[in-house]
């Protein structure tokens, strides 16, 4: 039985082709759309893909990416490239120039022909080796496919994403999580059998499987109605018999390509005639070739999946009609099909099983002919071809030749800024060190250079743990009198902040005793910039300082103005930790003026001129330069890059001024882009505070319980962030009832060894102290012990509070520790004139009059507290603080007070967020069927250990049970819950 090679008609894919039809539509409405289609080998993936292309409208502009074969390291960017040079041939270089605006140098050192059009469009064009950033290049190919979506709807089309290279992926996760506003369709394949445990797709795939605008499927083997169709399709109207088809649906287990290849074979119907492995099923149609052109598919498949017709003449020894003749024979067969200027092996397994029916010499001998090739095409000029040259010397056991081409590739990686696969090819140089002669001369580096530019590679890439394991391996190796050994300790330090560990600081200091007293000045410069930067991290602001104006004297000397800036940076904002606010605002400025020209060091500038803003309580200035500095990154084109840590910067003063839904989305966005593990706790922190005052404490608790473990190392090396993940635990702790667990969450600040940093010390403090009010009112709620030792720090928290009060916002937070510890009126009085304040935080102000409402409700007041509430509910309802919005509500609810404007859904929403619970008239029938059990031992007078002695749990399971009673009924102790449970029933 013969057929065509591919059956006319699609089977068995109804359902996903009018997917992807679906997402092309809403697509076309101004939604990008991302497919992922897996499947197993020979599944139909590539056929789905061709059917749902071939009936694009003219509408609609598609170009194709593939993924190449070249074993364990990539050419960088391979398929983004293939499918951008399509998109720059449709709408001309110059249009695509223009598209990109301010991201042409970036996407002219991705695409290098394009500097022509570029020189010619303005008179030069100036590329810096490595000056773009990844965040760079990535922004400008996602503002290109932006923009040009705009004209036209674009299909980016991107098959066997299991070869992709690393720098593709880094792009592909880029593109998937940013391009929210264009109008683009991304397909991208790949063979589900080879993504194995750790392969660098899988997490790729988890994470877009998050992603709202990505779908994922997989394509299912055909049944045996689809296989018989199928064969219908492939023989025509004198179909195969009954004993025929039987065999196909049997030998091909419903994989449609195995039905085309099975139904190719002559006399398929005698079980003799069936091959009996796979690979004699793949190699079937081959083996029928003749000789000639058998050896051509064994050439052809040394050089990949796909090979152009120019390059497989290059390598191909017999002559031009031998050649045509050849290929003609195997595409009528159906083993090759031609794409454009390309040969095709029309399925990957296929061309698999050929390359694996090579001969060693013969493999090595034709690898030898592509290497070759390469070469003489790299000479000719346009592209960069060194990893394709490094890949075939290998594979033609070649190590002297393939070597200076790794070390070219690696040099051409890191130039369009694919550190992941620069860090590869570095690896690989390594491997190759000890094989070639005088590879010193070779490289222009010693082996100790290579290892450090190779571990700086991997650090950039995302792979911090292995970069500060090939340094620790290249200290190991070098004597201390090298030049190299102060710089590979500099890298260390750097490696170990990068993975949020430790030891950064001695490891620095060690780095500059080994620096020679005369020359290797900058090196001297970066090393104490970077040992300032981290004594100010750790809060030891005194030594930064010192070590700062070292640096800055230093790099003003040599003329070095980016460590100028950073210098003076550090030792404004350390200075300003230990009070002298005005002089670092000054000295912030000059940090500006010095980084003219240099965008990494005014991205220093905002950042922390933002941060010190909103923490002396200039929250409106705050938020202005972040924006200021987001505009400079828009016009330098790292607008979702650089520009999202910018905008960040804001979410805590628009936090302050109210704007809680702008700060939620600018969080919601930077998370999206898999920011850095310091700025991605940040993010994290704020999310689970606004959680607390926007009146969710559970879900801010679930988020705490799951951001905790990789929010540990970094709190454990930041100040910064150990006293402000410390707050919002400890007001996560104080919203679900947990009064334990919030205790030891932020007692640490009261013993630091270093003075803590006051903007960030100090609303924690006023957290601990209400965790010391709640206690005193209801010591039942933790042990006896933790009873003991909470209300003993008292003294503590004031003692921490009088040492901070040099800083500007003092007066607020001094004002609310006070009133927590004291609880009069009086006290809370002179909170609410605090916070109202210019410089406070908007939701103080709700909060100190829902306080001063219950202190005059003990008081006796009741008309003095319905005043106090009344204000608190209005000025919580104008500033979106839903937790104390509710809260006031029940409290007045509760006491027999009507408040204007307050409904019974008031009293019901998260009022737990400031230390209440909910309605009470619903609590009961809220309480779980444990709760209802723990509450009846509650009513017998047990204490925690005794209820969990009862109930088979801990004394601590009990507590947590404990907690969400008296949460949930609106109690302040235990014996309330029992008289507000049996008044309700």
């Amino acid at each position: 039985m013969t057929s065509s090679p591919s059956s006319p008609a699609m089977i068995g894919r109804d359902a996903e082709l009018d997917w992807l039809r679906s997402l092309l539509e809403t697509v076309r409405a101004g939604t990008p759309a991302t497919a992922v289609i897996g499947g197993e080998a020979g599944i139909g993936k590539s056929r789905l893909v061709a059917e749902f292309t071939a009936g694009l409208g003219a509408d609609v502009r598609l170009v194709r990416g593939q993924c190449v074969d070249l074993g364990d390291v990539a050419a960088p960017y391979a398929p983004v490239k293939g499918a951008l040079r399509q998109l720059v041939a449709q709408v001309g270089a110059e249009r695509a120039l223009d598209a990109v605006g301010p991201g042409r140098a970036a996407l002219v050192a991705l695409l290098p022909e394009l500097a022509a059009s570029e020189a010619s469009t303005t008179g030069e064009i100036v590329i810096t080796p490595g000056g773009a950033g990844s965040g760079q290049l990535h922004e400008a190919v996602a503002v290109l496919l932006e923009t040009l979506s705009r004209d036209q709807p674009i299909a980016l089309v991107i098959e066997d994403l299991h070869w992709v290279d690393a720098a593709s992926l880094a792009m592909l996760r880029f593109l998937l999580r940013s391009l929210g506003s264009s109008r683009l369709l991304v397909i991208l394949t790949y063979r589900t059998d080879d993504v194995t445990r750790g392969h660098p797709l899988r997490g790729f795939l988890s994470e877009a499987e998050r992603d709202r605008w990505v779908e994922r499927r997989e394509l299912a083997r055909l049944g045996e109605a689809d296989v018989r169709a199928m064969v219908a399709s492939l023989t025509g109207d004198g179909g195969p018999g009954e004993p025929a088809l039987e065999t196909v649906i049997r030998r091909s287990d419903g994989v449609p390509f195995f039905v085309e290849e099975l139904v190719g074979i002559d006399g398929c119907t005698d079980e003799g005639l069936v091959p009996d492995t796979l690979r004699d099923l793949l190699l079937a149609r081959y083996e029928r070739l003749s000789d000639e052109a058998q050896e051509l598919l064994r050439l052809l498949s040394t050089g990949g999946v796909r090979v152009s017709h120019d390059l497989l003449s290059a390598v191909f020894r017999g002559s031009d009609d031998a050649l045509e003749s050849a290929a003609r024979e195997s595409v009528l067969s159906g083993v090759l099909m031609i794409d454009g200027d390309d040969y095709a092996f029309r399925h990957a397994l296929v061309r698999e099983a050929i390359l694996a029916d090579l001969l060693p010499g013969e493999r090595a001998r034709y690898h030898g002919r592509y290497a070759e090739a390469y070469e003489a095409k790299a000479a000719a000029g346009g592209r960069r071809l060194a990893a394709e040259i490094s890949y075939h010397w290998l594979g033609a056991r070649d190590p002297v030749r393939a070597f200076p081409a790794t070390i070219q590739a690696m040099r051409e990686a890191r130039s369009a800024v694919a550190y992941a696969s620069a860090a590869q090819l570095g690896e690989r140089a390594l491997e190759l060190w000890s094989l070639v002669p005088d590879p010193e001369r070779v490289t222009g580096m010693t082996r100790l250079e290579l290892m450090g530019r190779t571990a700086s590679h991997l650090r950039h890439a995302g792979e911090g743990e292995r970069g500060l394991a090939l340094v620790k391996a290249a200290l190991a190796e070098c004597p201390r009198d090298d030049p190299q050994y102060p710089r590979l300790l500099r890298d260390k330090a750097l490696y170990l902040a990068t993975v949020g560990r430790g030891g950064s600081i001695p490891v620095l200091e060690e780095a500059l005793a080994a620096i020679p007293a005369e020359g290797a000045h900058e090196l001297r410069v970066t090393v104490l910039t970077g040992l300032a930067g981290r004594l100010m991290i750790e809060a030891r602001v005194d030594d930064a300082v010192r070590i700062a104006d070292e640096a800055f004297e230093l790099a003003q000397a040599i003329g070095y103005p980016r460590y100028a800036s950073v210098a003076m940076n550090i030792a404004a904002v350390s200075r300003a930790a230990r009070g002298e606010v005005e002089r670092g605002l000054a000295d912030l400025e000059r940090a500006r003026e010095l980084a003219e020209g240099d965008g990494a060091a005014l991205l220093r500038y905002w950042v922390n001129a933002s941060d010190m803003h909103h923490l002396i309580g200039a929250h409106r200035e705050a938020v202005r330069l972040a924006e200021e500095g987001l505009a400079r990154a828009r016009r330098q084109g790292v607008e979702r890059s650089s520009g999202v840590i910018l905008a960040s910067n804001a979410v805590d003063p628009l936090f302050a001024l109210g704007e809680w839904d702008r700060a939620g989305a600018l969080i919601d966005r930077a998370l999206a882009l898999d920011p850095s593990a310091p700025f991605r706790v940040y993010l994290q922190r704020a999310k689970i505070w606004a959680l607390v005052w926007r009146g969710e404490p559970e879900r801010a608790a679930e988020l705490l319980r799951a951001y905790r473990a990789t929010m540990a190392p970094i709190m454990e090396v930041e100040m910064q962030t150990r006293l402000g993940v410390g707050r919002v635990a400890v007001e996560v702790g104080l919203a679900v009832g947990d009064l334990s667990q919030a205790w030891r969450d932020g007692r640490a600040v009261l013993h630091e060894r270093e003075l803590p940093l006051a903007g960030y010390a100090e609303p924690l403090l006023w957290a601990l102290a209400r965790v010391i009010a709640a206690v005193r009112a209801d010591p039942a709620r933790v042990s006896e012990a933790e009873a003991a030792e909470i209300l003993a720090a008292e003294p503590d928290v004031r003692e921490v509070m009088r040492r901070l009060e040099f800083w500007p916002t003092h007066p607020l937070w001094s004002a609310f520790v006070e009133a927590e510890l004291r609880s009069t009126d009086d006290a809370w009085r002179a909170a609410v004139e605090a916070a109202s304040a210019d410089t406070a935080p908007g939701f103080l102000r709700p909060y100190a009059l829902l306080r001063l409402g219950e202190a005059l409700l003990d008081d006796g007041d009741r008309q003095g507290a319905r005043d106090a509430l009344q204000e608190s509910f209005d000025a919580a309802v104008a500033g979106g603080v839903t937790a104390v919005q509710s809260r006031a509500a029940r409290v007045a609810m509760q006491a027999g007070l009507a408040l204007d404007g307050a409904t019974r859904g008031d009293t019901s929403r998260g009022a737990a967020g400031v230390a209440g619970a909910d309605d009470p008239t619903d609590a009961v029938a809220e309480l779980t069927a444990r709760e209802r059990q723990v509450l009846e031992l509650i009513a017998e007078g047990l204490s925690n250990r005794q209820i969990g002695e009862r109930l088979y749990i801990s004394g601590k399971t009990a507590s947590v049970h404990v907690s969400a009673i008296l949460r949930k009924l609106g109690a302040a102790s235990r014996t309330e819950a029992v008289y507000r449970a049996r008044a309700l029933h």
